[in-house]
């Protein structure tokens, strides 16, 4: 199916407001569900289209006239809407995945029970629903389940259980199609509280023993956490209650969806681990809850700055398990674990700048998404916080989240609320560690005693690096000294060690 272009996404944007959804999934067939979704919209006037990837579309209603359901051509329905206000009602057939996207149906082998949970991420949310599918179309929701009457159901929103096998959701607050999500089946939950926030733990019956057996842990992780985010922040956690689910045969590290968050459960450990095993589980949840600030609270207007919600959400992560859960080694393992994979791909003929350039489609802005996003992005975020200082590093993310609350927004919004608060004119700055792709290679001439720096490619790209050396000599068992190579920096021009202030 076609890959949603920035033009049509931009123009779409400019045509509709997306004022709610109402969605009703019936999950009790094995292969596929039943799925209706009732969409309120407000129109300026002008064609559009719907996202849509059913088995089989039974009907679809404009302001209560049908429309021809053959119409349906390769994911996209076409609309033509009059100015003001539309109510569509889409009632289709989908297909459970089994590929970790959409809505992925599992059986666990060690008991033969079934599991479903979904995944909307990029493209995979119109197999579920029907929706416009784009990032900076929010808007808030409402969803019914029905489900086998031995199985729970957890969503975005609190919900209940309103007669055996119906569940009944509260409505969300305004969210991105790709964070919408449930986790249904026959979980093992595990229920506490903190601060006012309802909190929950699943796992798969089967790994109930391993769940139950870490539960401490992941609680204290995740209550340390939340009172360190809220003291940063100044701005409270806005989705209600958080639930982590530990969900089976999950294509990525975990998902942060608002209020249901999801982990791969290889995370829960049924044997003993490394200590360094412990510290990436810790740093995930941490890194799963700075997103609902950073990607959830405010979230990207185009895929091409998801790099930006990966890499702040890696700063906040490491930091903030480092500082204030058991795990004080956290950024030890970030700076020799996962700092690895961003110099690995900073490295390749691949490489590319840390930030999006414009990608003309949502899938091409995926090419780019890799270490260099995450770990790469997260060492010029630690840069730039040690540089203009936690008063002006927070107090422009406290300015962005205000000013975009439950809203999208770009990279340059951001900056533009760094320097408000303080951080002088970050162009520079940008351009040499984010738009510019590859590492300086810094290198230490033992005969002279200095310190060379030669940027990527041979660029003039001036960035100015800060170093710790330490010497020895075999009268001098260690001296440490501070050091800074700016840029642009020709080789021959090098500072020498001895004697740099």
């Amino acid at each position: 199916m076609r890959s949603l272009q920035l033009s049509e996404s931009r123009d779409r944007f400019d045509l509709l407001e997306v004022t709610s959804y109402d969605v009703t999934l019936d999950l009790r067939d094995e292969s596929t569900f039943a799925s209706r979704t009732v969409i309120g919209v407000t129109s300026q006037g002008g064609e559009t289209f719907l996202d849509l990837k059913p088995v089989s579309l039974e009907s679809i209603v404009l302001d209560g006239a049908s429309l021809p359901v053959d119409a349906l051509d390769d994911g996209r329905y076409p609309l033509s809407l009059a100015p003001g206000a539309h109510e569509l009602v889409v009632e289709a057939t989908m297909g459970f995945r089994n590929d970790g996207e959409g809505l992925h149906r599992s059986l666990d082998p060690a008991d033969g029970r079934t599991y479903v949970y979904q995944m909307s991420f990029m493209s995979a949310a119109p197999s579920v629903f029907a929706c416009f599918d784009q990032p900076d179309l929010k808007a808030p929701y409402t969803l019914h389940v029905s489900a086998p009457e031995d199985w729970n159901v957890t969503a975005n929103a609190a919900g209940r259980e309103v007669e055996p096998g119906r569940w009944e959701f509260d409505r969300s607050e305004p969210l991105s199609t790709y964070f919408v999500s449930l986790v249904a089946g026959p979980y093992h939950r595990l229920h506490d509280e903190h601060d006012g926030i309802a909190l929950g733990l699943l796992s798969r019956v089967s790994l109930a023993p391993a769940l139950d057996a870490d539960a401490d842990e992941l609680f204290t992780i995740t209550k340390q956490c939340f009172d360190e985010f809220h003291r940063l922040f100044g701005i409270r956690y806005a989705f209600g209650k958080y639930d982590q689910a530990f969900v089976p045969e999950f294509n990525a590290g975990a998902m942060e969806n608002p209020g249901c968050v999801t982990f791969r459960d290889p995370l829960l450990f049924s044997s003993r681990v490394p200590r360094s095993t412990r510290i990436q589980r810790a740093t995930t949840v941490s890194h799963e809850m700075a997103h609902q600030w950073f990607g959830n609270l405010v979230t990207p207007r185009w895929w091409d700055d998801l790099w930006l919600n990966e890499a702040f959400a890696e700063y906040m992560g490491n930091r903030v398990a480092g500082e204030v859960t058991e795990f004080d080694d956290a950024l030890v393992w970030a700076a020799t674990d996962r700092r690895n994979w961003g110099l690995t791909a900073d490295s390749r003929p691949s490489t590319h700048p840390v930030a999006g350039n414009g990608a003309l489609d949502a899938d091409a802005a995926l090419q780019d998404f890799d270490g260099i996003s995450y770990s790469k992005g997260h060492a010029v975020l630690t840069q730039l916080a040690n540089q203009v200082g936690d008063d002006v590093f927070f107090g422009g993310v406290r300015d962005h989240f205000e000013r975009h609350r439950f809203g999208n927004a770009t990279m340059r919004d951001l900056f533009d609320s760094w320097e408000r608060a303080g951080a002088g004119d970050l162009t520079a700055w940008t351009g040499a560690w984010l738009r510019t792709a590859g590492l300086d290679r810094i290198e230490l001439d033992r005969a002279t005693g200095s310190l060379r720096r030669t940027p990527p490619g041979g660029q003039p790209v001036d960035r100015t690096h800060v170093l710790g050396v330490a010497t020895w000599t075999r009268v001098d068992l260690g001296t440490f000294r501070g050091h800074r190579l700016p840029g642009p920096h020709p080789p021959r021009a090098a500072r020498r060690c001895a004697g740099d202030p």
